[in-house]
């Protein structure tokens, strides 16, 4: 398929983006006009799910920005211009709308330098037109398999670390539930036993131990009445994004694999390996 040049009006003119035969998972844009260098655009995950690839990602450059740093004489530049920029954005589909979202990360100069707002319009402006342009391609589908099978293996090694961490989390969130009901059952049959005493021999002594203050064994008490149960609810929390992360990583194993059946899991926290 020729993909036809686009032109993109920006504050320094029309900037004609080109783009080249499709890569495995990606497609590069040469600029004229207005603007002069390349812009890499390829497939990534949504937003909030690792294993649905449904974004594009549109980098000043000829390569990923996420993933490489271009040389900066390799980087786009204005017309009149040798200053390079780099900067790079994702393209989510819409949502709740039909309008697709955008995350845009600021432009800077190979310099480091933020350029003014009608500076930076220009470089900010092409790599979405680009973007725009490769979402209504029919190549569209084909890109984003080719780039959920070049970041799968990276990904699941991140979602067995992350439900790992998550799980570890859990475990030790759980300890300290258990260690903090023991320590209120503890305080509590001190304080008890205080109080009785106290009915056969009202020392002053006892009237410290069973006063409230901080450290004191009434305190304790309420604090570990509170640590406990937000101990355990953390430790849901921690095993339910363990299940999210196992889950993804089912999910992409199987887009990676569609051929082989899953492989069985031993409980609800084994992340496949």
């Amino acid at each position: 398929m020729t993909h036809p040049s686009v032109t993109v009006p920006t504050p320094a003119g029309p900037v004609h983006a080109t783009a080249g035969p499709r890569q495995s998972d990606a497609v590069v844009f040469a600029l004229g006009g207005a603007m002069r260098g390349h812009v890499h655009v390829t497939g990534t995950h949504h937003l909030h799910h690792w294993d649905q690839f449904t974004a594009l990602r549109a980098s000043l450059g000829p390569c990923d920005a996420v993933k490489d740093s271009a040389p900066d004489h390799t980087l786009p530049r204005l017309a009149r211009s040798r200053t390079g920029y780099r900067g790079h954005l994702t393209l989510h589909p819409g949502t709740l709308t039909d309008r697709p979202q955008v995350t845009a990360y600021p432009v800077e100069s190979v310099n480091g330098h933020t350029p003014s707002g009608k500076t930076a319009a220009t470089p900010a402006a092409v790599p979405r037109a680009c973007a725009d342009h490769i979402a209504q391609s029919p190549e569209l589908p084909s890109l984003l398999t080719a780039s959920r099978e070049r970041d799968t293996p990276a990904l699941l090694r991140f979602l067995a670390s992350s439900a790992a961490g998550h799980r570890a989390e859990a475990a030790r969130l759980e300890q300290q539930a258990r260690t903090a009901d023991a320590n209120r059952r503890a305080a509590v049959a001190a304080w008890w036993t205080a109080a009785r005493l106290f009915t056969v021999c009202p020392h002053p002594v006892l009237l410290v131990v069973l006063a409230d203050f901080h450290g004191s064994l009434s305190h304790t008490a309420h604090v570990m009445c509170w640590l406990g149960p937000h101990s355990l609810a953390s430790a849901a929390e921690e095993r339910e994004r363990a299940h999210r992360a196992q889950a993804e990583a089912d999910s992409l194993r199987a887009q990676h694999s569609p051929r082989r059946p899953a492989a069985p899991t031993t409980g609800p926290d084994t992340l496949p390996r």
